[in-house]
């Protein structure tokens, strides 16, 4: 099919070209003197993107579900509880990994749709007078649903109950597009993942511990070894790793890391809050649909889930995009499977790349019998962007 496949997944996200070609490199000796530098750039950058001081990064060739692990073992014992909740396919597959790891899970299940019930969470911490509870989870932002969650209002449930759980945050599609604060949230784990808002190709799982939580390996007894983060520390100071690293990956987060700086980390979250408010008045103004994000405090500014009519599936609007548009729109998982589809956009992406999202899914809906006006989305979306504030991020420089 002639033209290039439109990637609208909430990851893997478009790679820049300029990181495709910082990515060709020769294979060299990851045990050189001269290897370290590559680290000693890097880890300067992701503490920034985390806007922390006194976390420690760490890197590994795995997904942001290696990080999951890699922040569960290092901290936690067998039978410790913890407290999390399920609003989405992988705030529950978080639940599941720690139940196979024999955790004590106090799990809340939630209207998908939503986000973290912070007040069930500050009822919970406030009678845990005990403070059996050894770790909170918090799903920052849920791509199964298109929705994002408010993780300094954990933060706050935690202080005010007085409780000194750890506080874990997947941020795999958020950081570096939605707004994270790592040491003004108190936050102990935050688990990311490259193929996101770093615009990278899938490999690299990335994860940020505070020092209290570097301090509990000594009593954590879940078994781990290759993601004991012991190893890594003794290692990664030195611009080293206990073992091979994803070296063209690490040349690919170099460049990465240089685009955010330069766009600068606020224009990037302003500029994915305005291109998300054009998808949904697409969505909502546009073709009269509905969000599966219930409500505006939930909407996520990195993926758009939008319901299709009673009577219609989605996965036949996603095939049909795919087949006729060579556009890929992301798929509704577990409990809506086929209710929906999902427009990402996060990453490398400007007001007219979205519109080809857009347009796509419109084609596609009305080609699967969906009665929505022709060109009604983009012209909704068009709106939305002509008449309000362009970020900065989005202006020629």
């Amino acid at each position: 099919m002639a033209g290039r496949n439109f990637v609208f997944v909430p990851g893997p996200s478009n790679v820049p070209d300029r990181i495709i070609r910082s990515m060709a490199v020769q294979m060299e000796d990851h045990r050189s003197p001269k290897f370290p530098k590559l680290i000693k750039e890097i880890i300067p950058g992701l503490k920034k993107l985390y806007r922390t001081e006194h976390g420690t990064p760490f890197i590994f060739p795995s997904s942001g579900t290696g990080c999951w692990e890699a922040a569960i073992t290092n901290t936690l014992s067998p039978g410790d509880k913890v407290l999390a909740s399920n609003f989405g396919q992988f705030s529950y597959l978080w639940i599941d990994m720690c139940q196979r790891f024999g955790l004590d899970v106090q799990g809340l299940d939630v209207e998908w749709g939503t986000g973290i019930p912070i007040e069930q969470y500050a009822d919970i911490l406030r009678k845990d007078t005990g403070h059996q509870i050894k770790a909170v989870l918090a799903c920052q932002n849920e791509t199964a649903t298109g929705v994002a969650s408010d993780v300094a209002a954990v933060r706050k449930a935690l202080d005010d109950a007085k409780h000194p759980a750890l506080l874990f945050v997947d941020c795999v599609s958020s950081l570096g597009s939605i707004e994270f604060r790592f040491d003004d949230w108190g936050v102990d784990m935050a688990v990311s993942g490259s193929q996101k808002g770093l615009m990278l190709p899938p490999g690299l799982g990335i994860l940020c511990a505070s020092p209290k939580a570097l301090a509990l390996q000594s009593t954590a007894k879940l078994p781990r070894c290759y993601f004991d983060l012991k190893d890594m520390l003794a290692t990664n100071p030195s611009g080293y790793f206990p073992y091979t690293p994803a070296i063209p990956l690490m040349y690919g987060l170099i460049e990465s890391l240089k685009m955010i700086e330069e766009e600068g980390l606020d224009n990037i979250i302003a500029r994915h809050h305005y291109l998300a408010a054009g998808a949904r008045a697409a969505a909502i103004e546009g073709w009269g649909l509905k969000l599966c994000a219930k409500e505006p405090k939930w909407y996520s500014d990195t993926i758009t889930a939008v319901m299709v009519p009673e009577g219609f599936n989605g996965a036949d609007v996603i095939a049909q995009a795919y087949k006729r548009y060579n556009v890929s729109l992301g798929a509704g998982l577990s409990k809506v499977a086929g209710k929906l589809f999902r427009l990402g956009h996060l990453g490398d992406m400007n007001e007219v790349h979205l519109s080809a999202g857009i347009m796509g899914a419109e084609m596609a809906m009305l080609d699967c019998g969906i009665k929505v006006k022709p060109g009604s989305g983009l012209a909704a979306a068009s709106e939305y962007w002509r008449k309000n504030p362009q970020p900065s991020g989005l202006a020629i420089r």
